[in-house]
């Protein structure tokens, strides 16, 4: 039976963090910004086109890329906002895409195979990067290929805002006189090795039988020889909807008492936000439903950024209740849900003012842990 071609789509948000950050100051642009922590003991998060023109990377210390480039400019970062605009790109990719896999906060693989026959592949995606453009405002990248390796190489050859397409066939045209570090994996461990065998494009390695690489690489080296020839494939992990977490209470009588449903929805929210944390995952999207005394069922939805914080949770989870809830009929069941659940929150040291709230809710859940969920609760919940 003939296989459908394969095509795999890479989107990456250029410069993603420094990229939100001209969108908040334009007067930005152009201009080498660094954002991370502190001047002293921080990391350089992302940087901006005009700063690694002076050598400046991300992973490097704050200290180091000043030395570099002593007019940067450095912001502390906004968790929040970079959050925000992710889970936008990945709602107009999710409403696109027949397959989708979010690799990270601002990078996508779409699994575009068995299109052609009503599409043509390259248009679509075209059209699908412009859309991200009009809704958010940021420059994106893809690449287009028939594996996600080659399609993320692609995209990184695209760059700035941009896009390429390798066709089926290419594959290894388009790769050979490439560097060799433009694979991803060969870093500073495997680089001097294949440059002490005199290898430096990714055609070179195809001199080299696979068993030779093996030897001096491992089963690394046979991988490499099937890049370079254009071969090695991996699986698109499917986004599939993210389970949800929630908890709702009949009441033993229906009330009508506005603060005593308040009172409840704290409760609820504060017992799903802990779960979400227990599960080390952060949310994007809070729901409230009210069931009235004749079994009427509302409820209502909002994309909100990551975020696993009670204290970010609470004032949403009660405005949807103040907007569903008129006060005239009487109320049997509340309920709260989190969904579009996902791991792709930046890791809480990243920025210092997260890393203090990720400190208290670590301490707070201790305390849960051991003593049992509402051990600590807030003081309206009481």
């Amino acid at each position: 039976m003939h296989q459908p071609q394969r095509y795999i789509a890479h989107f990456d948000l250029d410069s993603f963090f420094v990229s939100v950050e001209i969108l908040k100051n334009p007067s930005l642009q152009n201009q080498p910004v660094l954002v991370g922590g502190s001047r002293e003991r921080g990391v350089v998060a992302a940087c901006s086109y005009a700063a690694r023109k002076f050598g400046i990377h991300s992973a490097m210390p704050m200290k180091q890329a000043l030395q570099l480039c002593p007019n940067a400019i450095v912001i502390f970062g906004s968790y929040k906002d970079y959050s925000f605009f992710s889970n936008r790109v990945t709602e107009i990719i999710a409403n696109a895409a027949p397959a989708y896999q979010k690799a990270s906060i601002d990078e996508f693989y779409i699994d575009l195979t068995g299109m052609d026959t009503y599409f043509n592949p390259l248009q679509w995606t075209i059209d699908l990067r412009q859309k991200i453009i009009t809704a958010t405002g940021l420059p994106i990248s893809f690449g287009l290929a028939s594996t996600k390796l080659i399609a993320k190489i692609a995209t990184d050859e695209a760059k700035p805002n941009g896009y390429l397409f390798v066709q089926p066939g290419r594959e290894k045209e388009f790769l050979s006189p490439l560097p060799v570090q433009k694979i991803p994996g060969v870093g500073k461990h495997t680089l001097p090795i294949l440059q002490q065998m005199g290898i430096h494009t990714i055609h070179d390695i195809l001199q080299f039988a696979p068993s030779h690489l093996e030897q001096k690489l491992g089963k690394w080296g046979q991988t490499l020889h099937t890049i370079a020839n254009g071969h090695y494939d991996s699986p698109l992990h499917e986004a599939h909807e993210a389970k949800s977490i929630s908890t709702e209470q009949t009441f033993s009588e229906n009330t009508t008492d506005r603060l005593f449903l308040e009172k409840k929805l704290v409760q609820m929210t504060e017992k799903v936000a802990y779960e979400l944390r227990q599960d080390k995952l952060f949310t994007a999207c809070i729901a409230v439903k009210i069931r009235y005394a004749d079994f009427t069922t509302q409820s209502k939805q909002v994309t909100i950024p990551l975020t696993f914080c009670d204290d970010e949770l609470i004032p949403v989870a009660k405005q949807l209740l103040h907007t569903l809830y008129s006060g005239k009929q009487a109320v049997r069941l509340l309920g709260v849900r989190l969904s579009n659940l996902n791991k792709y929150g930046k890791p809480p040291d990243l920025f210092n003012a997260t890393h203090t709230k990720a400190n208290l809710y670590q301490a707070i859940d201790a305390v849960k842990n051991k003593y049992g969920n509402f051990a600590l609760r807030k003081g309206r919940s009481v």
